[in-house]
Formats: structure tokens, sequence, C-alpha cells
């Protein structure tokens, strides 16, 4: 929006648009490589695929087969779907759109939106700084732990600091103990690898789908956290303001 229609004032559609972007939510970062899955209206999986496109003028948006990955799922032209996906700042969104073109190897999304989802479903990442293990997908019995740390988690992944190297694409198990908290796994691929000190490695680390108890599970684990934190927070700096 420019200064002077700011000052002057905007018309009824204008502030309707506005709304309505605003109950939607900020459009995610998208960039070419990143995994999106793409689930019918009621929330059935029809495929994974890898973003090869994104015209933001068009409002379209083309997915390519993950390497290895078998043939996609064919919709009909029209079809209304919701594309989900996770953001580096390991943040989950969700958007919706029609089909275009479906075929065994390419999926092409029209009239792409943001999919508004309700608050208390929205991603937040809580920042923690505590000892968690990890493990090789295949150590079934995590009889091999890697001691690590986490440096902050949400309900689409965590950020993860350990001296072990892994590369990105690897699937890795991860085990957490939060405060009192009954531990919880999570089998997790590695989206993102960067050196941050000499010698240590930061690891955006995303979480395979999780189940509704799952999720369910993990909100309110993080969410009772982030209120006691705040209400620490709040006692210890009571008289500052």
């Amino acid at each position: 929006m420019g200064f002077w229609t700011s000052l002057l004032g905007r018309s009824g559609d204008s502030q309707a648009e506005d709304s309505a972007n605003e109950t939607a939510g900020m459009f995610p970062e998208l960039y070419n490589g990143m995994t999106l899955d793409v689930e019918t209206s009621d929330g059935r999986h029809i495929l994974t695929g890898r973003l090869a496109g994104y015209t933001a003028g068009d409002s379209a948006l083309t997915l390519e087969r993950l390497p290895g990955a078998l043939s996609f799922e064919t919709r009909e032209m029209g079809t209304s779907v919701t594309v989900r996906g996770v953001s580096e700042a390991m943040t989950q969104f969700f958007l919706r759109g029609t089909v275009q073109e479906s075929s065994r190897l390419v999926c092409r999304l029209k009239d792409i939106k943001v999919k508004a989802i309700p608050e208390n479903r929205r991603d937040f990442r809580l920042q923690m700084g505590v000892p968690v293990t990890m493990y090789y997908q295949a150590d079934e019995k995590m009889s091999h732990p890697e001691e690590c740390t986490l440096v902050d988690i949400s309900t689409g992944g965590a950020c993860i600091e350990s001296e072990y190297l892994h590369a990105e694409d690897e699937v890795l198990r991860l085990k957490v103990k939060l405060m009192d908290y009954t531990p919880m796994e999570f089998l997790g691929e590695i989206i993102r690898v960067t050196e941050y000190q000499p010698g240590r490695f930061r690891y955006g680390f995303l979480f395979a789908q999780l189940t509704e108890r799952e999720l369910t599970e993990l909100t309110r684990t993080l969410y009772n956290i982030q209120v006691g934190n705040r209400s620490t927070w709040v006692r210890s700096t009571e008289g500052h303001w």
C-alpha cells in the first residue's frame, strides 16, 4: 500500500481484501527444491513433490517427483486441493489451489492462496537449549545415541545442534524429553545443514507427518511450557515496567 493511499483512506474492496489476507495469514516464502505435500480438501494425502517452479503473477506452482519416488497419483482438472509445507523457519503453512495439470510426473496447481487454519494449530518455535539424542533410522533399538542439543522446536520440526555430521535428506530418529513431560520420539528428515561453529553443526529437522494424537500431545506440551516460561518471566520482571 502506498503512502498517499494510507493517508487518503482505502476503498471498501481494499479493506475487505486486507481483512481476508489477515485472516489467511502471510504468504510463505517458497523456493525451488522445497518439499510440499498435496492433500484432498478432507485431508487425504495425494502426493509429495518437489517445487520446480512458482509464478507469483499467475498464482501457480509446479511440483515434480522427489528423487527415487514413485509416480504421482493423478487428479481431475479443477479439483480443489490443499498444499502443506514447512518453511526454513520450521513453521508449517497451508495453501489452497486447484489442479491445472496432473500426470504421473508433474502436478501443476493454479489459483494458489494462503489457507487459513485455526490459531491453535499454527506452529510457533519454542526456544529450548536442552539435551536430546538422535539415532540412525536403522537403529530401531536406539542403542547408538548421538548426544546433541535441541535449539528450538515446533509442531513442524526442530533445530538441532550437534558435533556429528549428517547430510541433507538423511532420515533420523529424534528422542526428546522436555522438562517433566513424557519423552517423545520423532522420525524426521534433515532439510538444512549449517556449520554453526567449527566442528558444530545445526540441522533443520523436519518431522514426518504426525498423527492427530501426536500433534495434539506435542501442541499441548509446547503450549504448557510456553505458558510456564512466560509466567516465570513475568514474575521475574515484576516492577521493571
